[in-house]
């Protein structure tokens, strides 16, 4: 017996989703670790789709100085309640975000803030457009802390666990001499 409840307690930690999540999971994936893991990412997914209209009024705006002083910045995040700004897991995605943005230097949030225009330029130059979408838009690129998933399914994943909706409203990145 005890070693569902140290499978469940082994989710648990990976995840930081609740107990009752975790062991409907790994009963539906037969106690299988990954196959658990997969089956909760697609959850959170479809959690992310149901929130994605709800009001996101509250939130936290992060900030960053890389310790050379040769770049800065400025996040606002936001989502539906204070309580959930006030998190650790939400204020631990704030600075992760910044993070980014100092390392990757996106210079849009999402494809649909991408003027029209430069989107069919970006193709002549890039070939694919994918390319430039992963090398300057925020929720396309790489997490640097996790290769395997991009900014937009760390959100994701942050929603499903925090049951909140989540936004980037906006940032804005500093280099000494540009």
């Amino acid at each position: 017996m005890s070693k569902p409840i140290d499978a469940i307690k082994k989710l648990r930690d990976y995840t930081g989703l609740s107990v009752i999540e975790c062991k409907k999971a790994l009963e539906q994936a037969d106690y299988d670790f990954d196959k658990a893991v997969e089956i909760l990412k697609e959850r959170g997914i479809k959690i992310a789709e149901k929130k994605a209209d709800k009001t996101t009024g509250e939130g936290l705006i992060g900030s960053y100085i890389h310790s050379n002083g040769k770049i800065g910045v400025m996040v606002e995040v936001a989502c539906e309640s204070d309580f959930v700004a006030r998190t650790d897991d939400f204020k631990e995605l704030v600075k992760n975000i910044c993070l980014q943005i100092a390392a990757a230097s996106p210079e849009y949030i999402r494809i649909e803030d991408i003027p029209e225009n430069l989107v069919e330029e970006k193709k002549k130059e890039y070939g694919n457009i994918e390319d430039f979408y992963k090398e300057k838009v925020l929720l396309c690129q790489n997490f640097i802390k996790d290769e395997s998933m991009t900014i937009e399914q760390y959100i994701k994943s942050k929603i499903a666990k925090l049951g909140e909706n989540i936004k980037v409203r906006r940032f804005t990145r500093y280099q000494l001499g540009e």
